[in-house]
């Protein structure tokens, strides 16, 4: 493809509570095997894009680690690759990343000494499919100067999530609403963008004259009625876990068979960092319905409309229900867990009780592993 990668994996998001204390939203465990870098990277990889750059920053540590082999993606090659930019102080520079702009002005470097025509951004926490050779034929078809993907959406309530967009006839986008309490269109963007290579250096650099940081306010709204933007709408599976809901929801989404068979069976196939690990266990005594049971399990008591990660103990006399086990999370005996989501590497003592009752309710248990 005629484009080189550039994946947005540095930022916070506080609607995501507790589970990104640890860890970026990048980073988040989904669908029991995979991390949700894994979908942009693996449409990446489909598209041909053979050298992609990560911007990461925020609690990067297990994101980093994830990413530090290319080969899972088919990155590993001498021409191309995959490459992990963290902030870097430097003789003209001490600052952190300030924004999404200047994440990329401050590794500017990369697409100054690539020399593909076309630069395709995206963020690191959207679970979805794409050829990005479709939008760029999309891109070179309306002579864009950047072309957004979006998405038609039934949006009730957390308008303040997304950014919503304003369309004429001829796809090009006459308006912008950044996070918008109550949205006038149910338009999307994607966070998904194509633009040419020598013109995003350009507004890069003219942002950061201007100490403008973001991607979207100080480029995206700001040249709405300067630069030809246009939106290509997709139509396929898309979610953003941008919080403890849409987290849930988006991992729940996995437990209905047409998702699974969207992402599991269908080509292309979504790429991850392989575990050495055993298939699940289950007991004498399980009973495991409508769930989805990672490698490295042991499965005693009862499963329902859950989603359980690597290396999980679930012991005897235990329902789980609605819920979420994120990876390492030992349960104790005669416990009952609903409309939770555990943060992983938590023991839980036997004979707990936990239920969400008004929303989904994070568990966070660091207790040390007793005899139970």
């Amino acid at each position: 493809m005629k484009a080189i990668g550039v994946v947005l994996a540095g930022g916070n998001n506080f609607r995501m509570k507790e589970l990104s204390q640890k860890r970026a939203v990048s980073a988040m465990p989904i669908a029991g095997s995979f991390r949700s870098i894994d979908f942009s990277l693996s449409n990446m990889s489909f598209s041909h894009i053979s050298k992609v750059g990560v911007l990461t920053q925020y609690n990067a540590r297990s994101l980093n680690e994830h990413l530090s082999s290319s080969k899972w993606w088919d990155f590993g090659r001498k021409q191309g690759g995959l490459f992990v930019f963290t902030p870097t102080v430097t003789q003209d520079n001490n600052f952190w990343y300030r924004g999404t702009a200047d994440s990329i002005y401050q590794n500017l470097a990369f697409l100054k000494q690539s020399h593909e025509p076309y630069v395709v951004i995206v963020s690191g926490d959207g679970i979805y499919k794409m050829d990005y050779n479709k939008v760029l034929d999309f891109h070179i078809e309306k002579n864009a100067d950047i072309t957004v993907v979006c998405k038609d959406i039934h949006i009730d309530g957390e308008c303040e999530r997304f950014g919503f967009v304003s369309v004429n006839e001829d796809g090009r986008i006459t308006d912008f609403e950044e996070k918008p309490i109550v949205a006038k269109t149910n338009t999307i963007s994607c966070g998904i963008y194509v633009v040419r290579r020598r013109l995003l250096i350009d507004l890069i650099e003219k942002c950061a004259a201007e100490d403008r940081f973001d991607f979207v306010r100080d480029i995206l709204i700001r040249y709405k009625d300067l630069k030809n933007i246009y939106a290509y709408k997709h139509e396929g599976y898309w979610s953003n876990i941008a919080s403890v809901e849409s987290y849930y929801q988006t991992n729940m989404d996995f437990l209905k068979p047409e998702v699974r068979d969207y992402f599991f069976r269908q080509y292309p196939e979504v790429y991850s960092k392989v575990d050495d690990l055993p298939p699940a266990k289950y007991n004498v005594g399980s009973n495991v319905r409508n769930s989805l049971i990672a490698s490295g399990s042991i499965i005693n008591g009862t499963v329902e409309d859950s989603v359980i990660f690597k290396k999980v103990f679930i012991g005897n006399n235990c329902v789980i229900k609605n819920s979420i086990i994120l990876n390492d999370v030992y349960i104790g005996n005669n416990t009952h867990i609903e409309n939770c989501i555990v943060e992983s590497r938590g023991t839980i003592r036997a004979d707990s009780y936990f239920k969400g009752e008004d929303g989904i309710q994070v568990v966070l248990e660091n207790s040390e592993r007793y005899v139970f």
